[in-house]
């Protein structure tokens, strides 16, 4: 008998058992990456090269030098800056002065909420502080505006300006407008003063919000401890488990996460005085007419005005019974039901892996770039599982990196970001481009002995969003850091990521990397299209839950209410939300976008609107289509905020201005 036909009958007789046959799945360099576990080569003489490759940081000790530097540098810059003829070459000092700052505060800023050592985050906060309140004095420095100004006063040597140029001018003029330099000297002291003040709110509250609660072991049926973390005779409660089938324990964790904590409550309502303190001192009507100056809605009255309408339309009655701790359940539930969308039945083709070869493909086919994995070098990451990507084009080079902190761990911030360590810029001094460097941060599960790490299509859109706000930074080239990617109006800056979801669930896009990490099967357009009519279940709701939280975040940074954030949050839940204020309960200490997103929580509306115009117009027809992604970069990735959000639309869309279709979309 032949080897060929031995087997063959062991496998009909029962021979051999398991043995199933199994199609291989091969992955891009990129792919398998992402799908194997971390190998890390132990070498004793290998020297660290420090955190993102700056020596200084190879300790937490490092901060303290790599700052002072910093601001040696900042001294020699405001001289230069000072005593310059007025010019092109007064904007280039000020752009080197801003990015020596936000190389070491951004970097901080990073380390501080990421960094697993303590004693990093510690040193990185220290510096955080430092360079803040450096950064305010500079805003409020009488000698270094006057020399911007006599830029921007002559109109001669404004007409030599590019545009960037002088729009780059105009921004920095424009923070020192807004943090009081119009002030005499006591006040501009009391606007400092209030700056640094607002750094350690911002970070006590920042911190705070993530914090669990805890409640005593006793309080709990003893048959849900399970569901949550032990401290001894307590359970603590890090979340909402709002994915929870168990009624009890979605309600008990609703209760004690969101339990007013008297510290924090108090930490937050000194916030919102202070920063209403600071907009009335620099001249402003309210918070939130300082922070929208710069946006695209640019008053308080033009965001509740674009709100207004859509609340009209949306709103809902309460007319089943229904807790707020039930809503996220029970919106699955009915989307699972009806489309039998189970997470579970998706996971298999959403290995991390192949999300990443789907992003390599899609932006190898939109922009010419490719995203290949590079090994870190000692010292270079802050865990051993960060994964180091060079983004290439196939004509410019190299674009930059992006570091890819995208595994769960303790200690580690469960919101997905994007965080800028190094802004890119032209360096009249070397001649070279700065490269810029980001790093995306998400908590997804390990991979495991048997499987890779897989996730849900929820997971995969926030991938695809997250990696949009790097690709903005990557494709960016501008010639100022200070414009730099996601440097821009806060209420564009969601555009590039919230479009990289349109590309998530558009089978054209999907079905080139979904297939099962086991057989290489591929995800059947069948269930693409079940996840994306599922979308539409529900979809009122989620809008008027997120206009809920845009108008609180307007009226938190309004007038002064003269009472408690607490009663403003129940009457504003009353009035534009369809579901029940439950008593001893203060969300709005979880409202860690406050920091952020402070007078501009409505960014993610306003974003969502143009992203969807954008989908509309250039990728509906044809997601893959080289031209239209070259446009697309050049008109608007590529400016950062060198260019007024507005004028990028005008120019991508050509005929149908922004302006228009807002209205459009009001009318409706």
């Amino acid at each position: 008998m032949s080897a060929c036909k031995h087997l063959l009958h062991l496998v009909k007789h029962g021979g051999i058992r398991g043995c199933v046959r199994r199609h291989v799945t091969t992955w891009s360099p990129v792919g398998a990456a992402f799908n194997a576990k971390p190998h890390r080569r132990l070498d004793l003489f290998e020297k660290s090269v420090g955190l993102f490759g700056v020596p200084e940081l190879s300790s937490p000790a490092g901060f303290q030098g790599a700052t002072q530097k910093a601001l040696r540098d900042t001294q020699r810059l405001v001289d230069t800056a000072c005593s310059c003829s007025p010019g092109v070459q007064t904007v280039e000092a000020f752009d080197q002065l801003s990015d020596g700052l936000c190389k070491v505060a951004d970097l901080a800023d990073f380390v501080k909420v990421a960094h697993p050592d303590p004693a990093y985050r510690e040193a990185a906060e220290k510096t955080c502080v430092e360079i803040g309140t450096v950064v305010e004095k500079l805003n409020t420095n009488v000698e270094l505006c006057k020399s911007l100004k006599n830029l921007l006063d002559n109109p001669d040597i404004v007409a030599q300006l590019d545009p960037d140029t002088k729009r780059v001018a105009e921004l920095f003029m424009f923070d020192f407008e807004i943090s009081g330099i119009h002030l005499d000297e006591k006040l501009r002291k009391e606007a400092v003063a209030l700056h640094v003040k607002l750094l350690d709110l911002n970070n006590e509250f920042l911190v705070g919000s993530h914090m669990p609660n805890r409640i005593a072991r006793s309080v709990i049926p003893e048959h849900l401890h399970l569901h949550f973390a032990q401290e001894g005779s307590f359970i603590q409660v890090g979340g909402l488990h709002a994915d929870s089938p168990d009624d009890l324990v979605r309600e008990i964790a609703y209760r004690i996460y969101l339990y007013p904590n008297a510290d924090l409550m108090e930490c937050l309502e000194e916030l919102l005085k202070c920063r209403n303190k600071l907009a009335k001192l620099v001249g402003y009507e309210s918070y939130a007419h300082r922070a929208l100056k710069g946006t695209m809605a640019k008053t308080p009255g033009d965001v509740l005005s674009l709100l207004s309408p859509v609340i009209c339309t949306l709103f809902l009655s309460n007319s089943i019974e229904l807790m707020p701790w039930d809503h996220p359940f029970f919106s699955g539930v009915l989307r699972a039901e009806r489309y039998n969308i189970e997470p579970s039945l998706y996971s298999p083709y959403f290995s991390l892996g192949a999300c990443m070869e789907g992003l390599n493909n899609l932006f190898s086919q939109l922009y010419g770039v490719s995203l290949m994995s590079e090994h870190p070098s000692a010292g270079e990451v802050w865990s051993d599982d960060v994964r180091k990507l060079a983004v290439v084009h196939e004509t410019e080079g190299l674009l930059g990196y992006i570091y890819c902190d995208f595994f769960h761990r303790a200690d580690k911030p469960h919101q997905d970001c994007h965080f800028t360590i190094r802004g890119g810029r032209w360096c009249q001094e070397t001649g070279q481009y700065q490269l810029p460097v980001v790093v995306l941060m998400l908590s997804l599960p390990h991979p495991t002995k048997s499987a890779p790490t897989l996730l849900t299509p929820g997971m995969m859109e926030n991938l695809f969003h997250e990696m949009g706000h790097a690709m903005h930074s990557m494709l960016g080239r501008t010639r100022y850091q200070h414009v730099t990617g996601t440097r821009c109006a806060t209420d564009f800056a969601e555009v590039p990521s919230i479009l990289m979801e349109y590309f998530a669930t558009d089978y054209r896009v999907v079905s080139q990397f979904a297939r099962h990490y086991q057989t290489g099967q591929p995800l059947p357009e069948s269930m693409v299209a079940r996840l994306c009519e599922s979308k539409k279940v529900c979809g009122a709701a989620d809008t008027q839950l997120q206009i809920f939280y845009a108008v609180l975040d307007q009226i938190y940074h309004g007038k002064p209410q003269n009472r408690s954030t607490t009663d403003i949050l129940k009457e504003m839940q009353q009035n534009f939300y369809g579901l029940p204020y439950i008593p001893n309960t203060a969300w709005q200490l979880r409202f860690s976008h406050l920091i952020g997103y402070g007078a501009k929580y409505y960014s993610y509306l306003m974003s969502r609107a143009v992203a969807s115009m954008v989908w509309r117009q250039c990728f509906v027809q044809d997601p893959l289509n080289r031209d239209m992604g070259e446009r697309y970069r050049r008109e608007m990735l590529a400016h950062g905020g060198a260019k007024e959000p507005m004028l990028m639309n005008q120019n991508l869309r050509q005929t149908l201005t922004l302006l228009g279709f807002v209205i459009r979309q009001r009318r409706q």
